[in-house]
């Protein structure tokens, strides 16, 4: 049992890194040991799980299918051995997290000491990006996803949502003046910061809702200085002085504070921005899961708003 148990997560390990030399460095094994186990477990099971080459390793379509199966049953019996934990301290195992850069910088890490000195047993792997990850393929236990939410075989728990704000630096209001209204937006040939997930994506324009009759989803098309595909350069290149900003508030709090950005047309602000926890589906879930999302919850909850 314990022989099967380990195969499954060296197998697993090496999916994940797509290689047997990071597995073996991570795992703490020789590769040699890696690469037989492997070997030992496809022979097992009568099946190619993995398509190697000289430079990469890739899942086979039954490798993707053992890889889900493989992760359901280890996250099953971990959920079995710490069915009777009850003390923090006991809560054990690793947790492979996703979020943004921005909720990462603003709200996860300032505070994880205090979630790591309550579950001192819980080895966290926290993935930040702005790409939308794939859970289940990449071996995610959760993600927190801002924005829509569209993909099969997870559960979403929405917490709420971000309220946006149109920001500008002072750099820019010297420069370009300070809108005062909608109209001021086109007449006076404002410029915004334009941001899509992959280069070479449609400009979105400037968002906002009517605070009158609350139609959301109204544009204006503004020009743009620059496009960039990440959330880092979006808020810099505004720094900058390069445009206007339609960004969650937790993005640009700090700098609101200190000044170094201005809000401006609060009355016209683009939709709320919805927040969601994703995880795969299981009957049960982990201990170490439930734990990390019940304090996830807790840092962003302060941030959002009703809509």
């Amino acid at each position: 049992m314990q022989d099967r148990l380990q195969a499954m997560q060296i197998f697993m390990r090496v999916a994940e890194l797509q290689s047997f030399t990071q597995a073996s460095v991570s795992l703490g094994l020789s590769k040699t040991h890696v690469s037989n186990v492997v070997a030992q477990f496809e022979t097992f099971l009568g099946a190619r799980l993995l398509q190697r080459t000289t430079r990469t390793v890739r899942l086979t379509q039954d490798g993707q299918s053992c890889y889900e199966r493989c992760k359901s049953l280890l996250a099953e019996f971990q959920e079995l051995e710490s069915l009777f934990q009850l003390q923090a301290e006991q809560v054990s195992g690793r947790l492979r997290v996703d979020m943004s850069t921005g909720i990462a910088r603003n709200l996860v890490l300032p505070k994880l000491a205090e979630f790591i000195e309550q579950y001192p047993h819980i080895e966290l792997e926290l993935s930040s990006t702005d790409r939308k990850v794939d859970v289940i393929a990449e071996g995610f236990d959760c993600v927190i996803r801002v924005g829509s939410v569209q993909q099969e075989g997870l559960i979403a728990k929405k917490l709420g949502h971000f309220k946006m704000l149109n920001c500008v630096s002072p750099a820019y209001i010297a420069k370009y003046g300070k809108p005062e209204s909608l109209e001021d937006l086109t007449q006076h040939n404002h410029k915004l910061v334009h941001y899509v997930s992959q280069l070479g994506g449609t400009d979105s324009g400037f968002e906002y809702q009517d605070p009158h009759t609350h139609q959301a989803n109204l544009t204006i098309q503004l020009p743009k200085l620059i496009t960039v595909n990440n959330a880092d350069a979006y808020s810099s290149a505004c720094l900058a002085g390069l445009g206007i900003i339609q960004v969650p508030n937790i993005g640009v709090a700090k700098y609101l504070h200190t000044g170094e950005l201005v809000e401006i047309l609060p009355n016209y602000p683009a939709p709320p921005m919805p927040v969601s926890l994703l995880y795969p589906h299981r009957r049960h879930l982990s201990k170490r899961l439930q734990v990390f999302m019940a304090w996830l919850n807790q840092q962003v909850t302060p941030f959002l708003v009703p809509h």
